[in-house]
């Protein structure tokens, strides 16, 4: 089959768009991407995969700006139908993003089946608007706010696809940790760093007790404007710390961790808790409708992560939080264990699964049922050759 993937330019949407097509491709189907020119400059993602950039608008800027908005989406649209008319795929997938809808809208208006996956915890706007014309919503959350109950039919858990080499990271044991072992910890940010971790995250480490500050390990992303001062500020902490501005090779990075500090987007937590790793989570206070809160919740209620909002978010709060997971080793690797349990590894291939079906002709009541669980949904909260 040709399958189309449409995704945003973000790492949140363009990951599990990338682990769908490793694992469409390793089924011998045909993949494109379409995607905007952020989407098109992620390192490291989509090797060998046809990258189609259209244009597509953003809403904000008032009535201008939405005027510019819904041009930029037909001219999208008609791009979109053109590729489709020479290379008509089996079905397209959009994964959220406003870059997404001109191919989803083409796809409806050609009578190509489309699905959307939804990696947060929370609808996405673009998805919301996208859902009525969809053939099925794959989600990664028991649980997604802004559904709604007209629509749970087409509802089928996938979980949030993550790379081949993080899924097998759960399989294997966690890091050695004991009273004299080096404390590793990972500290990131999204794709695109988070200046209040680069605050906050070197001055809490400095206030640990010395039987852990002393083992400390830091791997930590940074925001360009802000490394040289975290690179500073640790120095004169002396604590061992690699600082980066992109982590490429983030699979070595999360199997050497015992703890990681990050932001609650939905590839972070999907990564976390597929690979089994204990973390201090600070959700993005300006995430559209408060997903990355939405996001945590899971993993904290199991035990393998503790949620801390940013405006208490201090290096004292930091510090007692890491004391309390980490200075009994068992504790860790215990929410290290939580943290697994809620994992949810195959869902590059359940997600590749679903394409099939919808690819092969299967009405929405027929797509559900052979496949995973369907969610409840909640209430509102405010082709390609291969």
């Amino acid at each position: 089959m040709n399958f189309v993937l449409a995704a945003g330019g973000t790492g949140g949407h363009m990951i599990p768009a990338h682990a769908l097509a490793a694992e469409l491709k390793k089924r011998g189907h045909g993949v494109l991407l379409i995607t905007d020119q952020r989407g098109a400059r992620f390192p490291g993602l989509f090797e060998g995969v046809p990258v189609h950039i259209l244009p597509a608008g953003r809403l904000g800027g008032g009535p201008l700006g939405w005027l510019r908005a819904g041009r930029s989406v037909l001219a999208g649209r008609r791009e979109a139908r053109m590729l489709y008319r020479d290379h008509r795929p089996d079905a397209v997938i959009g994964f959220g993003g406003y870059p997404a809808v001109p191919s989803l809208l083409a796809a409806t208006a050609m009578r190509i089946p489309t699905v959307l996956h939804e990696q947060n915890a929370v609808l996405g706007r673009a998805n919301r608007f996208l859902a009525g014309d969809a053939v099925a919503i794959g989600t990664a959350y028991t649980q997604v706010e802004r559904l709604k109950k007209r629509l749970e039919d087409k509802v089928i858990l996938v979980g949030n696809p993550v790379r081949d080499e993080i899924a097998r990271l759960g399989e294997q044991p966690f890091p050695a940790f004991d009273e004299y072992a080096p404390f590793k910890i990972l500290v990131t940010g999204g794709s695109q760093g988070a200046t209040v971790l680069s605050k906050v995250v070197p001055e809490g480490l400095g206030m640990l007790d010395p039987s852990l500050r002393h083992r400390l390990q830091v791997v930590q992303q940074c925001r360009p404007n802000d490394i040289d001062e975290v690179r500073g500020r640790y120095a004169l902490l002396g604590i061992p710390a690699e600082l980066m501005t992109y982590i490429e090779d983030m699979p070595s990075k999360i199997a050497e961790a015992h703890l990681v500090i990050a932001r609650s987007g939905a590839s972070t937590v999907a990564e976390l808790t597929a690979a089994g790793r204990p973390a201090i989570l600070i959700p993005y206070p300006s995430a559209t409708d408060d997903h990355q809160t939405a996001n945590a919740r899971d993993i904290t209620q199991a035990g393998g992560a503790r949620t801390i909002i940013e405006e208490q978010f201090t290096p004292d709060v930091l510090a007692r939080q890491i004391e309390v997971m980490a200075k009994d080793p068992q504790a860790l690797a215990n929410a290290a264990a939580r943290s697994l349990s809620v994992g949810r590894p195959h869902a590059a291939e359940d997600l590749a699964d679903l394409m099939e079906r919808v690819g092969g002709g299967l009405s929405p009541i027929e797509v559900g049922p052979s496949l995973t669980p369907r969610v409840k949904a909640t209430a509102p909260t405010g082709g390609v050759p291969a």
